[in-house]
């Protein structure tokens, strides 16, 4: 499994719950998170692996960049855990 098959499959299990994945882009700045999920007046930022894989410095970095500003990046690295993902959002305490 690749990392695009990860990503696809949240898309589609967002989607399916009625939720957004946006993919994020910001020209300029390198190491930004995959997608944002928006879903009952939450954000998540979600950074997308292929399974075993970990973030770079500069991901990371941009993980605590963002926590500095109050949000968390969550790493979704297989089916199953955006599946584990997808029921701690929909109980209201998704991370």
């Amino acid at each position: 499994m690749i990392e695009n098959d990860v990503e696809k499959y949240l898309v589609e299990r967002i989607a399916k719950i009625g939720g957004l994945a946006w993919k994020l882009t910001s020209p300029g700045i390198s190491g930004v998170p995959d997608r944002i999920v928006i879903y009952h007046g939450k954000l998540y930022f979600i950074e997308v692996k292929r399974p075993g894989s970990k973030m770079r410095k500069l991901q990371e970095y941009r993980r605590k960049e963002l926590g500095r500003q109050g949000f968390e990046v969550i790493c979704l690295d297989s089916k199953k855990r955006v599946d584990i993902f997808i029921d701690e959002m929909k109980r209201g305490d998704g991370k």
